[in-house]
């Protein structure tokens, strides 16, 4: 194959000083001054440039592209619809119609009657680029539909409110939105929250249906910490609303009357360092969980009239972790993970008794989801591993019995018994031993000559669930042991994996994903050069600092959205996220070591003169969270400094942000390039 010459951007060095050091940085230009307005010729040519470089690499693998594509989509039925859930008066739902890239939402009166279509994205995206729908919110009355929609990828969502009986909108709230809408009481107001120009979280609003959207009441705005945002929500009772503001480390929370969203507001607990809780109310008391008296976190509870004064429910344990709390009328839900297994937890008020939901295979992934009603009769639950299809249950706690109500259907056919799936644990280099999930064909030798897919993030407490996938089969059927490393910087051992992955520990993350690598080299998955891996966002951080450091391992890398110019991007206060990222990576303005330490490991600031494996990288020009001159600068300055001729691909979306195209099928398209890129250069 014959590609042309790549792309090769201008160097124009640009000196930076902080600390008493300098550094040059050759590829500053490609930073638009009028961001977030790209408008410059010479980087958007550039952009341009690599686009159309991406687009010849890959026009010979165009047959496998498309192979890759149908099989996905084979695997997904067309006119798929969610099981319905009880709210109210009625049964809600979404569905899928053949050929359509977007869900359309439906509602059927509980005493019977004809399907109701309330919402269509299809209708919505028609004629735009993008779409995303971020919210939809029906009122306590049932007559109306809050909606918060994005058709530019840049987060900044336009809320809408809709009369559900003739189907028209009647009020444009805010166009610059984010979050989940809350209803008042009385179905006559929400409350909401709105991004300012450094897309932060920064206010909660009170808008009454029918005044001007510029008289709307501001409830709280953050004026203390630039780093923490606000957010809103209702417990499970609907008698409160809660206001909340923080960040990954530390809040504090205010609650007000559901029926009065202006009388005075109740602070739970004042802001304290390293301190971060959440509540729920339930039965005239808010039950609260908090990292307060463990890091694991402990349940506890305060009555209304006190809510600062708290009582222990369930102490701390260093084995399980408490990750979420739902108050229901009759049980306390509770998400935990045990040795970084999920567990659900039905917990009664009064006794303190417990029932487990059971679950039998060995590695899964479970939570609660879809229960919006205070008192149902089942709890609706979620459930795969990497060999079970998604599966919806109702658990029913009378008799103790899963209630399977769905099983995701895979209309080319699906046989779990070609796949194993395996659960290993490696030993990292400081002697921490990593957990693994692996998916691969059944019959499979582990002699080294297969092929290996290693796919991690690492950070803010993600975990990476060994759950199901049906664009994942596409590799495992060609041959690959597909792995997700769950390496510091998630939670997936508890929140001390989380913390042991940030700040000054942040490279453990690296260093583990390398030693995961050869662990999974030396038991026969594969041999160096024959292992592909894939991470997006701070996933594609490390994709660049694993590069760095052991790209002589890989054959092939695809780098998501990367977050990798970390250091310029953590000194420059004016972004969207840097504030409220410095209690993830350290403030490196103030703080000299943090400084020492972001500039030691920046993949950008660490390309080297050293062979690379082949790498595709991708970006969104909307991109608020990694704005697409990280992946632009990155490409770069490994063009112009790697020694090796691996190929390397840079595709920005132009008219899309930070989880690319919208639409289902554009989505699973993109997966296919990416998979295209991986077989070509690791081999099909």
């Amino acid at each position: 194959m014959t590609l042309p010459n790549p792309p090769v951007a201008a160097r124009k060095p640009h000196t930076n000083e902080r600390h008493g050091v300098e550094w040059t940085d050759d590829y500053a230009w490609l930073r638009d001054p009028g961001y977030p307005e790209v408008t410059d010729e010479e980087v958007l040519g550039y952009l341009k440039a690599e686009n159309a470089y991406f687009e010849a690499a890959m026009k010979p693998h165009q047959g496998l592209i498309d192979e890759l594509f149908e099989e996905m989509k084979g695997r997904i039925k067309e006119d798929d619809s969610t099981v319905p859930v009880r709210d109210g008066d009625y049964l809600y739902w979404s569905a899928f119609k053949p050929g359509t890239q977007y869900r359309d939402w439906f509602r059927k009166a509980v005493n019977g009657g004809e399907d109701q279509l309330i919402y269509s994205e299809n209708a919505e995206a028609e004629g735009k680029e993008y779409f995303r729908l971020g919210a939809f919110a029906v009122s306590p009355d049932g007559t109306k539909l809050a909606t918060l929609a994005d058709d530019d990828g840049s987060e900044r969502f336009k809320l809408v409110v809709r009369d559900l009986a003739s189907g028209k909108d009647f009020d444009t709230v805010t166009a610059v939105g984010i979050g989940q809408p809350v209803w008042t009481a009385d179905s006559a107001g929400l409350v909401f929250t709105e991004v300012n120009d450094q897309w932060r979280s920064y206010r909660a609003r009170y808008h009454r249906l029918g005044d001007a959207p510029d008289t709307a009441v501001t409830l709280y705005e953050e004026t203390d910490d630039i780093a923490f945002s606000v957010q809103v929500g209702k417990t499970t009772d609907r008698s409160t609303i809660v206001i909340a503001t923080g960040h990954n480390s530390s809040g504090e929370t205010r609650i007000v009357p559901a029926d009065d969203p202006t009388a005075p507001q109740v602070l739970v607990r004042l802001r304290e360092a390293d301190v971060q809780y959440e509540v729920d109310a339930a039965h005239g008391k808010l039950w609260i969980l908090s990292n307060r008296d463990h890091v694991n976190f402990s349940l506890f509870s305060a009555d209304l009239a006190s809510p600062g004064d708290w009582t222990t429910e369930i102490e701390g344990s260093d084995r399980t972790y408490l990750r979420g709390i739902t108050t229901h009328r009759d049980h306390l839900l509770i998400t935990s993970r045990v040795d970084g297994l999920d567990q659900l937890v039905l917990r009664d008020y009064a006794s303190g008794d417990e029932q487990r939901v059971p679950f039998e295979e060995a590695s899964y992934s479970a939570g609660f989801g879809g229960n919006p009603e205070y008192a149902p009769a089942a709890y609706r639950i979620g459930y795969s591993s990497m060999v079970t299809p998604g599966t919806v249950y109702d658990y029913h706690p009378a008799d103790r019995r899963l209630e399977v109500l769905k099983v995701q259907e895979i209309p080319s056919g699906y046989d779990p018994s070609r796949y194993v799936t395996e659960r290993l644990m490696i030993e990292a280099r400081d002697g921490a031993r990593v957990p693994v999930s692996v998916v691969r064909l059944k019959d499979s030798a582990k002699d080294g000559s297969g092929k290996l897919f290693v796919y991690g993030y690492g950070a803010y407490g993600h975990a990476i669930p060994p759950s199901f996938s049906v664009t994942r089969l596409s590799l495992v059927d060609r041959g690959f042991a597909y792995a997700v490393a769950h390496i510091r910087g998630g939670d997936d051992l508890g929140y001390q994996w989380f913390l042991d992955g940030k700040l000054t520990k942040r490279e453990n993350s690296f260093n583990d994903f390398v030693d995961v690598t050869r662990g999974l080299i030396a038991e026969g998955y594969a041999r160096p050069g024959r292992v592909a891996a894939q991470g997006g966002s701070a996933g594609g951080e490390l994709m660049g600092a694993v590069v760095n450091q052991a790209g002589d391992l890989y054959g092939a890398v695809v780098a998501d959205v990367p977050f990798v110019d970390v250091l310029n991007t953590m000194l420059d206060d004016t972004l969207p996220l840097t504030p409220g990222e410095w209690t993830e990576w350290g403030n490196p303005i103030e703080d000299k070591a943090a400084f020492d330490l972001i500039k030691g490991y920046s993949p950008y600031d660490n390309v080297k003169a050293q062979p690379y494996p082949a790498m595709l990288i991708t970006g969104g020009l909307t991109d608020p969270r990694v704005t697409y001159w990280e992946p632009a600068k990155w490409a770069a300055r490994l063009r112009a400094t790697k020694t090796d001729d691996n190929l390397l691909c840079l595709k920005i979306n132009m008219g899309a942000g930070h989880g690319g195209k919208s639409g289902r099928w554009n989505a699973i398209y993109e997966i296919a390039e990416a998979y295209a890129f991986v077989l070509t250069q690791v081999g099909e």
